[in-house]
């Protein structure tokens, strides 16, 4: 009896799903725990498992690069050459439309349907990415290969502006010739329309270009099947991470590897949940280092104060065209305030010890942290204690998260980003001075990945750098809480019955009522200013 697989919800908020990439194709066998495809939510790309009693796949209802909504038909699985012909006509009008027509009573299937436009045999349909949940346009800001250029999987063919930041956009074909650039440099497009066409040299793609590419990059047929322990295109540091110290090697997939290289995390490190223990991009992400394990890579790039660029002349008015990072800006603030009721608590931190206990660490060889770290690795312990503050809202219920991820408000050229520190608890001061330098480096080159800066569950807001002594935050949903952190300034304090000259540092917490109620956040706060005021407690 053939069994009918339908679109997940993989998020509580996710309302349809797009299949990013199918894993196993028409005809072959499927058995449970088998990953059948990489679903794409309004959050992340997760893979989805079948948890059948297994057989063959018999038909895809969603092409790679398509989207469909939740409990929608996605897959039958059954006998080979058992007719499920009925399933199809009952669930094919749920599922996204193509660009094939096809008669009612006549069964489809994946392998043989076609556009209305056929794609010369070779020639890959790329589209522009969602590389943001809030994306809704790409901006090319630099193509890195030019038409008749040879492209190969792993190349970088352009730089893509998001709402958020510039990122790589990596080339995952079979490879061959750029034949077609739909979007110039500096212009925009929307997500999933036409940006470029790769295949053999000398291939006519006229008429593609002239639908607008509106045949997706997912009709393309594949001129081979990759094998699951082909070797992939590496740097070098990623192909020594792909060998174990027993020289056996380790399978991962390529945006595994690339994460895990980023992150300077050893594959060897972490168990692989896909087949025959296949380290995938959820696995890398999900990955707890130990308190022993080296810390992260440093990016080079001496981070610096966003460049001012504007330039006023007295007596005339000009205007800037809002860019999609200062559009995204204001829509996820301005929701964030008139949504969420906000108040703030303001606490009053004695940073004597906090002096004493950072000298004394940077006095170490090789080692140097700064305040706002020794804040980061103090918030991360207090939110373990404080479950409450580590907790999001929705409409039906309160989310209390299990790992907590520190995003860091890093200040850049268009506004402001977010990258987010995963499992802070569970690093050392210096790993967590390490992934700051590096991620707020690459936040200012615009070199960010959507998912280093997703999946925040607190955020913090440092701007005593600047001088400015106390201030409040709007708080980055879907968090509940923000901490806005001051300067450190001397003045005259009352210790042992005596007026002495003491280093304070004022704290804000900005709460949304709807999580965590006044008590709740001075609870936190108290803890908070425990650790800061006693470093040593850190250790206990």
């Amino acid at each position: 009896m053939a069994e009918k697989i339908t679109m997940p919800r993989l998020s509580d908020t996710m309302t349809d799903g797009k299949v990013s990439k199918w894993n196993v194709k028409v005809g072959d066998p499927v058995k449970e725990g088998d990953v059948l495809a990489e679903i794409e939510t309004d959050k992340a790309v997760q893979d989805f498992e079948y948890d059948g009693d297994g057989g063959v796949l018999l038909y895809q209802g969603v092409k790679e690069g398509e989207s469909s909504p939740v409990d929608t038909l996605l897959a039958i699985i059954g006998q080979e050459g058992e007719d499920i012909s009925g399933l199809i006509e009952g669930g094919v009008s749920q599922t996204s439309t193509s660009n094939t027509t096809e008669k009612k009573n006549e069964p489809q299937t994946q392998e043989t349907s076609q556009p209305a436009a056929s794609i010369p045999e070779g020639v890959e349909i790329i589209s522009i990415p969602r590389l943001s949940d809030t994306m809704t346009e790409g901006k090319v800001s630099k193509w890195n290969i030019n038409v008749g250029d040879q492209v190969n999987e792993g190349d970088v063919i352009a730089e893509i502006e998001t709402d958020k930041a510039v990122q790589d956009f990596e080339y995952d074909g079979n490879g061959g010739t750029l034949l077609y650039q739909a979007v110039k440099e500096g212009d925009s497009a929307p997500i999933d329309s036409l940006l470029a066409i790769v295949g053999p040299q000398g291939t006519d793609v006229s008429g593609v270009i002239k639908n607008g590419g509106s045949v997706s990059a997912s009709t393309t047929p594949k001129t081979s099947e990759q094998p699951e322990n082909k070797i992939f295109p590496t740097s070098s540091n990623e192909n020594k991470n792909s060998i174990s110290s027993d020289n056996k090697r380790i399978f991962a997939s390529p945006l595994a590897k690339k994460i895990a290289n980023d992150k300077g995390i050893e594959l060897a490190q972490i168990q692989g949940s896909g087949d025959n223990g296949r380290i995938t991009r959820k696995d890398v992400e999900n990955f707890v280092p130990a308190t022993s394990s080296s810390t992260p890579k440093v990016s080079t790039t001496k981070p610096s104060s966003p460049a001012v660029t504007l330039q006023v002349t007295p007596g005339v008015d000009t205007e800037t065209p809002n860019s999609s990072m200062r559009n995204a800006i204001a829509k996820s603030l301005s929701n964030s305030l008139f949504t969420a009721p906000h108040y703030n608590l303001v606490f009053e931190i004695n940073m004597d010890n906090a002096i004493q206990a950072r000298k004394a660490i940077n006095s170490l060889p090789d080692t140097k942290v700064s305040f706002n770290d020794m804040v980061i690795k103090s918030v991360a312990v207090a939110l373990r204690k404080h479950p409450q503050i580590n907790s999001s809202w929705t409409d039906s219920k309160i989310i209390h998260h299990g790992n907590i991820n520190i995003g860091v408000a890093v200040a850049v050229e268009d506004g402001l980003v977010v990258p987010v520190i995963k499992n802070t608890d569970y690093l050392s001061l210096s790993q967590i001075s390490s992934s700051v330098k590096d991620l707020a480096g690459r936040a200012r080159d615009k070199k960010l990945k959507a998912n280093e800066m997703d999946g925040s569950t607190f955020t913090i807001s440092n701007l005593g750098m600047f001088g400015v002594e106390s201030f409040n935050s709007i708080i980055n949903q879907p968090n509940s809480c923000i901490l806005s952190v001051g300067a450190i300034n001397q003045k005259p304090i009352v210790k042992d019955d005596q007026i002495v000259i003491g280093n304070t540092m004022n704290i804000s917490l900005a709460c949304d009522h709807r999580v965590v109620d006044g008590a709740t956040g001075a609870q936190f706060l108290q803890t908070l200013k425990l650790y800061l005021e006693n470093p040593v407690s850190l250790l206990a």
